[in-house]
């Protein structure tokens, strides 16, 4: 199974959250109702509508029932949604290191036509190298052993195959200079970070942009956010906002426009791709 076959479950699964919200709330029921006639709690409906959790073709049955969804083309459609939306993704066998917030994330980020992104702590996932990522899980999971360790490592290296992939989706990364000068793994591991960042900007599918000191004060003050965008017409643009335990993924319009005018800001402001290539260059030979 490929990524974007993969990821697209996620998708599904959202996409048919949100049309089974719209049909709720075009009955006028509550989550508590449509909680009670699956036998099932508030909170599952909740997590159901959001495309948190997989579905099971009964639940689907009777809530279209509820609803008042009773031509058989239509639920035939929704039914085949749900099939496909609990396709696995290839990360959930990586279940034992990858939190459960962040498995919608992989699937979101396979599926995606177009990611763009600030980043102001580390190098992005989907650039690092190998040596860089080991000393990141390291240093954030100090009592994780070897083969742990190993294992989150193993899980950034297959998402990075995405970005060479047939349905590679564009990618537009911009990386506060602080990221870049702090150091992880030692000189060499640095170094070698710096040149892959380089090789891989020269890509074309990924636009790389440096925000750098000199600039000082910018758009990006509220920190790292990503934004995912979907070859689905009838899906929204969503918002990932990554925290110690969690995330948050908004997906509101005035919320995802608000982030994509600060993402305009940074892109405006940074350094363009041939000159954040030069301020690598001179970074690594600086090391």
């Amino acid at each position: 199974m490929t990524a974007s076959e993969s990821g697209g479950s996620v998708v599904r699964r959202i996409l048919l959250g949100s049309q089974l919200r719209r049909l709720r709330e075009s009955r006028g029921i509550t989550r508590e109702a449509a909680g009670y006639s699956i036998r099932a709690s508030e909170s599952k409906i909740s997590r159901m509508e959001l495309g948190r959790v997989s579905f099971k073709a009964r639940d689907i049955e009777d809530l279209l029932t509820l609803y008042g969804v009773l031509d058989e083309a239509e639920r035939a459609a929704l039914l085949g949604l749900a099939r496909e939306a609990n396709v696995t993704g290839w990360w959930h066998s990586y279940g034992d290191v990858l939190p459960g917030w962040f498995q919608t994330y992989v699937g979101l980020e396979g599926a995606a036509s177009h990611i763009a992104c600030y980043e102001v702590q580390f190098v992005h996932g989907l650039l690092q190298t190998e040596g860089y990522a080991q000393a990141v899980v390291t240093r954030g999971q100090p009592t994780a052993c070897d083969s742990e360790v190993e294992r989150r490592v193993a899980l950034r290296l297959e998402r990075q195959k995405l970005l060479v992939s047939e349905r590679a989706p564009e990618f537009h990364v911009i990386i506060d200079e602080a990221a870049l000068r702090r150091p992880y793994g030692g000189p060499q591991v640095m170094r070698t970070q710096l040149q892959h960042i380089i090789d891989v900007s020269e890509q074309s599918n990924v636009t790389l942009q440096v925000m750098p000191f000199e600039f000082g004060g910018h758009a990006g003050e509220s920190g790292a956010f990503t934004m995912l965008r979907f070859p689905e017409s009838d899906l929204p643009d969503v918002v990932y906002l990554e925290q110690l335990t969690s995330a948050l993924y908004l997906d509101k319009r005035d919320e995802v426009a608000q982030y994509g005018r600060v993402l305009d800001r940074l892109s405006a402001d940074g350094l363009p791709p041939a000159k954040s290539r030069d301020l690598l260059r001179r970074l690594a030979n600086d090391i």
